[in-house]
């Protein structure tokens, strides 16, 4: 009985470890942490991930609540919560767009509340929707969950995160959700703003002639004409904010690239 009771002990402390970084990950990356992804599926998730991967390595016997096992702990953590806020930049990014869209557009008053990132235009909505399902198009999710699993060869146990490489690459990836905003935008935006100085050679030609009357309508159906002649090369850009976030994660990881 105390045998069968110290191998259970044994199998749940080395188990422990790849669940705290799948765990980890969950509640981070996109997709997988927003509350429409049920928290029992999250963690029936994490459950099955790391009962596969748990086979593939050999795991050391730690006690988590010594030293060496708390410095362990936050690394698990640490490195599956990277993972997670890596990808949330391209999502960051996403929701940039939207805003500065619909402001362009006059459509900043008109918000929706979303469970996951607060009060958001409804441009900003429409184009995190539009993201979630490209990612899910091209096979994000199973990129993701196979990156999960190739970082338990690339990072072991003992091997940390912290470094100063590592995070230079992460701050300057951070950097895209500015440029990644404003390539998402920029179309749009320029395009509204040569309709705003056509309506003010207008203002100047007939002064009589109630600006605001014409104006916002003409901002807002000029903007969604222009934003469904851009659809395509809005949604090119998003998969290639996904692909770089990949790319970043795997040199982070030091995963081989495929």
């Amino acid at each position: 009985m105390n045998v069968l009771a110290a191998d259970i002990m044994e199998r749940f402390y080395t188990l422990m470890w790849p669940m705290l970084r799948i765990s980890a990950l969950m509640l981070t990356a996109p997709i997988l942490s927003q509350h429409a992804f049920n928290l029992r599926m999250r963690i029936l998730l994490a459950l099955v991930l790391a009962w596969m991967v748990y086979p593939l390595h050999r795991w050391p016997l730690i006690d988590p609540t010594s030293a060496q096992g708390l410095i362990e702990v936050f690394n698990q953590i640490m490195i599956g919560g990277m993972m997670g806020l890596i990808l949330q930049v391209v999502v960051a990014a996403v929701v940039l767009a939207g805003q500065s869209v619909a402001t362009a557009m006059g459509l900043s008053m008109a918000n929706m509340l979303d469970p996951n990132m607060g009060s958001v235009p409804v441009i900003s909505q429409f184009f995190t929707i539009l993201s979630t399902l490209i990612f899910v198009g091209f096979g994000g999710h199973a990129i993701l969950l196979g990156l999960i699993t190739d970082s338990f060869q690339s990072l072991p146990m003992g091997q940390s995160l912290l470094n100063q490489e590592t995070y230079g690459r992460i701050l300057r990836w951070s950097s895209m959700m500015f440029l990644g905003s404003l390539l998402m935008a920029l179309p749009v935006m320029i395009s509204l703003l040569f309709i705003n100085v056509g309506l003010g050679v207008v203002t100047r030609a007939a002064p009589s002639l109630n600006i605001f009357a014409v104006g916002f309508p003409a901002m807002t159906l000029g903007g969604f004409l222009i934003l469904i002649i851009s659809m395509q090369s809005i949604g090119g850009r998003i998969e290639w904010l996904w692909m770089q976030g990949f790319t970043v994660l795997r040199d982070v990881m030091g995963v081989a690239h495929v």
